[in-house]
């Protein structure tokens, strides 16, 4: 008999930062993280996860709007339902509910998840199989103080964790986010890679005039330097700077890639399956390679990265269609979050009770 889906509940975990988390649109003091336990007929459970930052600051959805998604929307359609057709669910969800596509991912981790215990499969073998064991992780310098971020990067250059950083930038003026940059790339750049995330702060003629400085001072990719609405700035960087430029929140769906694509993009893509509905994406797609590399994607789940091979995929055909051959391994990101002592409050990210903070989905 096939299980069917019982049960799906959803809390919002706050988990305090180890230090202010500066970046162009926001500082954070805690990540939320919106976790979903589906059951199962059978007894089965998987878990999923959400997770977005800075509130309504960097998307469209907060923790608050997945966790009321899931809960008041998602659930009463899935109820019911049988539980082990992903693609099945999928389809149902899109076709009732637009959009919230981080709600929709939480849930399809969860299902993927309860779908390997029963099948006793990790849920790389249910994508296909890993393709490694291990990936290099960045870690992201955001501070905000130059020399802070120096030390930081070299105690963790010195504990052997860590070659690769990124720094959030943005917030300030050109001048002084360039001179920070430059300060840590003179500092550690000999012996780590550095790059730099915009996170969209920067309009056309800046991020021409900034990505130009950075290329120029040895950064080693710059992340959405510029609007996810303006591709005509996105693509004139990707041709005209050496270094190579990430799009990033651009894209979001496989037909953004193809479209960016298709306007003459010629650096990386990455996608994030948060935003993008993995399975919706997978639907009929084996795993590809182009340019003879394969294309990873960061996928998210309780604190670890997984490869979307699926999503990838339709990533690497689009892009191939229009001739786009520069296809290179990304390197997958995570920020440490360690358990601290004290609970930030959501208001300013000061101490509170002992923490996490579990809040009712």
């Amino acid at each position: 008999m096939t299980a069917t889906v019982e049960q799906i509940e959803s809390w919002i975990v706050d988990v305090p930062t180890i230090r202010p988390h500066k970046l162009s649109m926001t500082t954070m003091g805690c990540q939320s993280l919106v976790i979903v336990r589906l059951t199962r007929s059978d007894g089965i459970c998987g878990i999923g996860e959400a997770t977005t930052i800075g509130g309504l600051s960097y998307g469209v959805e907060s923790p608050e709007a997945i966790s009321s998604a899931i809960t008041h929307y998602l659930t009463p359609l899935l109820k019911g339902q049988p539980a082990d057709n992903l693609n099945a669910l999928t389809a149902r969800m899109n076709g009732a509910i637009k959009g919230n596509t981080f709600a929709k991912s939480a849930i399809e981790t969860a299902l993927l998840d309860a779908q390997g215990k029963a099948l006793g499969l990790p849920v790389s073998a249910l994508l296909g199989g890993a393709l490694q064991t291990a990936l290099p992780v960045l870690w992201t310098l955001a501070s905000g103080d130059t020399a802070k971020d120096i030390a930081e990067g070299e105690k963790l250059l010195a504990e052997g964790r860590h070659r690769a950083f990124k720094l959030k930038i943005g917030a300030r003026e050109l001048a002084t986010d360039l001179r920070h940059t430059r300060a840590i790339v003179e500092a550690l750049g000999d012996r780590a890679s550095i790059r730099v995330d915009v996170n969209q702060a920067w309009d056309a003629a800046t991020g021409a005039k900034g990505c130009r400085e950075l290329a120029a001072m040895g950064v080693d990719l710059i992340e959405q330097p510029v609007s996810a609405h303006d591709n005509a700035a996105l693509v004139r960087l990707s041709q005209q700077i050496e270094t190579a430029i990430l799009a990033d929140e651009a894209v979001a769906t496989a037909y953004d890639g193809y479209q960016l694509a298709q306007q003459g993009f010629t650096r990386r893509l990455r996608a994030e399956n948060r935003q993008s509905r993995g399975a919706e994406q997978r639907a009929g797609a084996g795993p590809r390679r182009a340019g003879g590399r394969d294309w990873p994607v960061r996928r998210h789940h309780a604190g670890r990265h997984r490869r979307d091979r699926g999503f990838s995929a339709r990533l690497v055909d689009a892009a191939a269609a229009v001739g786009y051959r520069d296809v290179r391994p990304a390197v997958a990101e995570r920020r440490y979050c360690q358990r601290a002592a004290h609970l930030c409050r959501r208001s300013g990210g000061a101490a509170a009770n002992a923490g996490p903070w579990r809040r009712a989905g």
